[in-house]
């Protein structure tokens, strides 16, 4: 198993243990789908499908270094596609899928972007898409069906070997419409973040990773994919639609597989907690649960007490309700909590925190007590600082932006020169927070940057989508977040400017907005209102002031299920 005792002996990706290990018949996938058998993939079958993509892959003309989208819905012709990508040579990045509630042209418009600006040599997809996306996308598309007469090994010849400071795989930063980033990661950074992240959470042999997460975000790639599969560890899988669905089948997997680890948004507390009826919980037990670990967005304290109220009976203890702070830019974790124990609470007088800039302890009982929950110290290899607007180190306790240094950061953004993401080897997050007893706490950001179930969303993207809507005036809308303490994420709202008065008319409208919303992105919004004109305010060079638009919106409308306060974050 890979560890900072022993990193100097992996070089690559290809030296995972899924891959060459012994004990072929050990269990490397077990993949689970609503109503149907689990399907238990050894070793030996992992390696036999993986090499037999690869080689499909190479007799469709693929060169070393070329770039290969995978946009499959997940299953586990998509991680095969993945790794054979990897034995293959070639680069490989997962997108997400299409979906019904998605707008095809609007999906289809971006992916060819995205190709353009890349150049990307393939793009691997379902039947049922391919023959869209050959009608748009500037490059081969391949269905599965194309793939499936190429998969014979005979003669199949392993490519070159791999440099480990060479480009493994991408990571598409999260956008709505907009075009996305890939963050470009080499073998060498991500070996790196293994190495650490494993000795982070005390990795062994015994492990197993139980995984819902889809593999286009850095939390579902990394930790519920390449980590388990990189050391030999059991991952039991399954779909992210089936969890949302059937959120028990998470807590099921769990019971019958002994599962250890499991990452999740925020949001999933809740949604568990909530959605979870009490006879589908009957007879499980969570306690072979080394950890959950909260992570991918603002994480909450009242979050985590639902939790394991809700699911005390079931095993679940304090100790196991772990936060890992983590970016797509540092491959994945960029601190963890020590594991044995709860994540720390401490209480802050949220009037300092807002107006000095200062995290200061208070009494729980005081006035403005606001909670907040850390996120752990950084992991091996990895520096975390705070400073201020010129650069420079705040103090412990000063409030600022977080910057990271370390051996696991991105090569940069593919193929755009013009972004230059790391100045004098430090990676500025735009995370706000601050450091206290060499742990870290996230208090917000500093930009406008949404995220909503653990997508990161930007407003602009949903305020173009507003703008094209009849009725409202054009440039005249702004979109922004608003923490939802029952649903344990941000919820989105849209203030729009309109002409009509008439009610029905109205009403139309919003409808239509919402319906746009879904339409063009896949964003279902919480709160849309329509005023009249001047409503909105400007900034002094005539932009949307979301900042000051949202505390108006507030001021006006304070929607009793809202709250802003209480909040760490894990990105």
């Amino acid at each position: 198993m890979l560890t900072l005792a022993n990193r100097s002996e992996f070089h690559t990706l290809l030296d995972a243990i899924a891959l060459n290990g012994d004990e072929a018949e050990r269990d490397a996938i077990i993949y689970l789908e609503t109503d149907r058998a689990p399907r238990r993939i050894a070793r030996r079958e992992f390696r036999s499908n993986v090499l037999a993509q690869a080689n499909a892959l190479k007799r469709l003309g693929l060169d070393d270094r070329d770039l290969v989208i995978i946009a499959h819905t997940q299953n586990l012709e998509s991680i095969y596609a993945f790794w054979g990508a990897l034995v293959a040579g070639a680069i490989p990045s997962m997108f997400p899928t299409l979906t019904e509630k998605l707008d095809p042209d609007i999906y289809l418009r971006s992916m060819a972007a995205l190709v353009r600006l890349s150049h990307a040599r393939a793009v691997l997809t379902t039947a049922e898409f391919a023959p869209q996306m050959r009608e748009t996308v500037p490059c081969p598309v391949y269905a599965s069906s194309d793939l499936a007469g190429m998969t014979n090994l005979a003669g199949f010849q392993n490519p070159r070997g791999l440099a480990p400071d060479e480009i493994a795989f991408l990571q598409h930063s999260s956008g709505t419409t907009g075009l996305q980033k890939g963050v470009a990661l080499s073998h060498r950074a991500v070996l790196n973040q293994i190495a650490s992240y494993s000795d982070a959470l005390a990795l062994t042999a015994q492990d197993v990773i139980v995984s819902w997460l889809p593999l286009y975000h850095d939390m579902g790639l990394i930790a519920g994919f390449l980590l388990p599969l990189m050391q030999g560890v059991p991952l039991v899988l399954m779909s992210p639609f089936d969890w949302v669905q059937h959120p028990a089948m998470l807590f099921r997997a769990i019971h019958d597989y002994r599962g250890t680890l499991c990452w999740l948004p925020n949001f999933a507390y809740n949604h568990s907690a909530r959605r979870i009826r009490q006879r589908d919980t009957e007879g499980l037990s969570l306690s072979s649960l080394r950890l959950f670990i909260n992570c991918s967005e603002p994480v909450r304290a009242d979050s985590h007490q639902q939790f394991l109220d809700r699911f005390a009976a079931q095993g679940v203890t304090r100790a196991q309700l772990a936060v890992s702070y983590a970016l797509a830019e540092n491959t994945f974790a960029v601190t963890q909590t020590p594991i044995g124990q709860a994540a720390r609470w401490e209480v802050i007088d949220q009037v300092a925190l807002e107006t000095d800039r200062v995290a200061r302890p208070i009494a729980p009982d005081q006035p403005h007590a606001q909670i907040r929950v850390s996120c752990g110290p950084a992991i091996a290899g990895t520096t975390v600082k705070v400073i201020d607007d010129y650069g420079h180190p705040r103090p412990d306790r000063h409030v600022g932006q977080i910057a990271v240094q370390s051996d696991c950061m991105l090569s940069g953004y593919y193929q755009r020169p013009d972004l230059q993401p790391v100045v004098d080897g430090w990676f500025r997050t735009g995370d706000m927070g601050y450091i206290a007893d060499g742990e870290i706490y996230v208090v917000g950001r500093s930009t406008d940057l949404i995220i909503n179930a653990g997508k990161n969303i930007y407003p602009q993207d949903i305020e173009a989508i507003v703008n094209t809507v009849p009725g409202v005036h054009v440039g005249r809308a702004v979109a922004f977040g608003v923490f939802d303490d029952r649903e344990g994420t941000e919820l989105i709202g849209v203030v729009a400017e309109v002409d009509a008065v008439e009610p029905i008319e109205r009403q139309r409208i919003a409808q239509a907005i919402r319906h746009a919303a879904v339409r063009h992105s896949q964003i279902t919004l919480s709160y849309v209102q329509l005023v009249d004109d001047r409503w909105l305010i400007k900034t002094s060079s005539g932009k949307i002031a979301r900042a000051a638009n949202r505390a108006k919106w507030l001021a006006e409308t304070q929607p009793h299920s809202l709250s802003i306060s209480g909040e760490a974050a894990g990105r």
